[in-house]
């Protein structure tokens, strides 16, 4: 049987050039890159080029470049540690961040809230399509906030989000401004970072959605962001960042987001393609509907509802037919579970429970979509006729 995988979003296929980037530091003699000789030397050669690499794709200065062991570490950090530094200057803080955040944002925020009384999470609202209202952001920010957070694009949608109007609020309602991260691990696969968070404080990225290794991510800062390590000891990542840097995980990030960059027009172009081949097929299956039709979303997401379907039924029968797919909800004890960000959208439950994600990437084909369409209408088809 094929095996047609469509879910890039939840992770990309490790790329070949990748592995072999990574090789040498895997086997054998590596280095501690805090060390003094020989060995040390070329590990800390290898992970400071790397740095280069990835502040080089985001815009900014290798020193803002601290190696993470993957995007919810980097979000985690960004928001404990700006609000920890924020809490000693200030009676009460404030984690602002939108309702469509990823979990590694909004449960970052929320930890902070339950561990500390001083800490509280202020939601700004979106619209119908996912996208932040900017009022609702302007309205919510305060001597008080901390940090806000906004993603680059949704993992769910695709939906991007208006990072530049959230940076000048965020710096021209307060005086002094307020500090403003961004979760761009959804968006870096298809957006020139540089230039979509160039008014953004702190970026986290990771690895392995863009064609990397798992357990690999960094957050970058561009500007004087002061924050205090979550992860203390060592002295590594100058202070912000305790415990020996992985070398294969820092070189396989660069060896990721270098083929990003230099395929970025391309693969665009080409995705766009099939994004726009395959909205407008399922478009045309009855009680489906196209998520975030209304706003920018990046080229390789299709999210779609169905009426009086289930996402487990969708995916079960999909992956019969060799397709790999997500619902693109959480899931707690086996049950799927609405998902936050349809919610936020004003989706009702009952259709949102029928949720699909299908999500394409770099070595995608147009066949690959033909057949995707063609499975897709069978499956529902067949699961109407059964109901």
């Amino acid at each position: 049987m094929s095996q047609y995988y469509f879910d890039h979003a939840a992770s990309a296929p490790r790329r070949d050039e990748v592995a072999d980037a990574m090789a040498p530091w895997q086997r054998g003699v590596v280095g501690n890159p805090s060390g003094s000789h020989r060995a040390a030397r070329d590990a800390r050669r290898a992970v400071e080029e790397a740095r280069d690499e990835v502040a080089a794709f985001v815009g900014a200065k290798p020193g803002g470049v601290i190696f993470t062991g993957g995007g919810t570490e980097s979000c985690d950090l960004a928001i404990a540690g700006v609000t920890s530094h924020h809490r000693r200057t200030h009676d009460t803080s404030e984690i602002l961040i939108s309702r469509v955040e990823h979990h590694a944002v909004s449960d970052a925020a929320e930890k902070m809230a339950r561990d500390h009384d001083d800490v509280s999470v202020g939601y700004i609202d979106v619209d119908a399509d996912g996208v932040v209202d900017l009022d609702s952001l302007m309205s919510r920010l305060s001597d008080d906030t901390a940090i806000v957070s906004v993603m680059a694009a949704n993992n769910e949608t695709g939906v991007r989000q208006p990072l530049d109007g959230v940076s000048a609020l965020s710096k021209s309602i307060i005086p002094g401004g307020v500090i403003t991260h961004t979760d761009a691990i959804a968006a870096a696969s298809w957006v020139n970072l540089a230039t979509v968070t160039a008014t953004t404080d702190m970026i986290s990225i990771c690895a392995h959605k863009i064609g990397g290794p798992v357990n690999s991510g960094a957050l970058v800062l561009r500007g004087d962001v002061t924050l205090e390590a979550v992860i203390p000891g060592g002295g590594q990542e100058r202070g912000r960042r305790g415990g020996t840097v992985d070398v294969a995980a820092a070189v396989g990030l660069a060896a990721a987001v270098r083929l990003t960059m230099n395929e970025l027009a391309d693969v665009n172009d080409r995705v766009l393609d099939l994004q726009e081949k395959l909205v407008a097929a399922v478009r045309l299956i009855p009680g489906c509907q196209v998520s975030g039709l209304g706003a920018l979303r990046v080229s390789g997401t299709v999210h779609v509802t169905f009426d009086d379907l289930a996402s487990d039924e969708l995916l079960f029968l999909l992956d019969q037919e060799g397709v790999c797919a997500s619902a693109a909800a959480s899931c707690s004890s086996g049950a799927a579970s609405p998902s936050h960000v349809l919610a936020a959208m004003g989706v009702s439950h009952e259709r949102a429970r029928g949720s699909l994600r299908l999500s394409m990437g770099a070595e995608t084909t147009e066949g690959e979509v033909d057949a995707v369409i063609a499975i897709l209408s069978g499956v529902v088809y067949r699961l109407r006729a059964e109901a």
